[in-house]
């Protein structure tokens, strides 16, 4: 059953979440890596998230370490071993985290669709739920497992997993426009829009397959700016932040 306390985008309750994170985010100002000062960011907005009495869940891409089609247009690598190789970058950004949420007192564990016995345990749906009733952070790492599916795809896939009554897609902008509005100043925002009306616009939210599961499976996504401080948390007290996909 879902969790949905209130339905209406101004006064909205979530009891358990999905916070997708880009990789390429956690990079901050650097042109490689993880920047210190965004990662104890997003480390903190999450325990403020938390200490609400929300079960959150995390799954973070890897772009800041390696991207699958990075190896692909260099001709280093076929695309199955690119993609693997960024699920492992999704690892080190899951554990990266993980580390800057305990150090401030935040319980956590890591979950990895691919078997690292000893920094992690593997995924299991049984258990991730567990954890997220004791009310420790689930972090999701290694995407799917699979080659050919991007971390949007595997954030919808453990959300719905998870019965999870909203993805949270941060993002470097404070929701979904018409155009790109660091390219078109003349693009306008939405407050909300439907599946329907992305697939028609084009908008490039989430890729096809995490849209498409979201939408046979009625998950709504929150798309809003993830780097201005107390986003998170205004979401979650009811404020209207960002735009919300249904």
């Amino acid at each position: 059953m879902p969790h949905l306390i209130e339905s209406q985008h101004n006064f909205m309750k979530y009891k358990r979440i999905l916070l997708k994170l880009s990789g390429e985010a956690l990079m901050g100002e650097q042109q490689f890596g993880i920047d210190p000062k965004v990662l104890e960011q997003y480390a903190n907005e999450i325990k403020e998230t938390a200490a609400l009495g929300v079960e959150v869940a995390v799954v973070i891409g890897g772009g800041n370490i390696f991207r699958g089609v990075q190896g692909v247009q260099g001709g280093v690598v076929d695309r199955a071993q690119g993609d693997y190789m960024g699920m492992l970058a999704t690892v080190i950004n899951a554990m990266a985290l993980q580390g800057a949420l305990e150090k401030i007192h935040v319980k956590t564990r890591l979950l990895s669709a691919i078997k690292m016995e000893q920094i992690c345990e593997p995924f299991i749906r049984r258990r991730a739920v567990r954890h997220l009733e004791k009310g420790r952070v689930v972090i999701f790492g290694a995407g799917t497992g699979n080659p050919y599916f991007t971390t949007d795809t595997a954030a919808s896939l453990r959300a719905v997993e998870i019965e999870a009554d909203l993805i949270l897609k941060g993002t470097r902008v404070d929701g979904v426009y018409t155009a790109d509005p660091e390219k078109h100043s003349d693009a306008t925002k939405f407050d909300t829009i439907t599946f329907s009306e992305v697939y028609e616009r084009g908008l490039s939210i989430m890729d096809l397959t995490a849209i498409t599961l979201c939408q046979e499976n009625k998950l709504p996504i929150l798309v809003f700016d993830m780097n201005k401080q107390g986003n998170l948390k205004r979401l979650m007290e009811g404020e209207k932040v960002g735009t919300l996909v249904h």
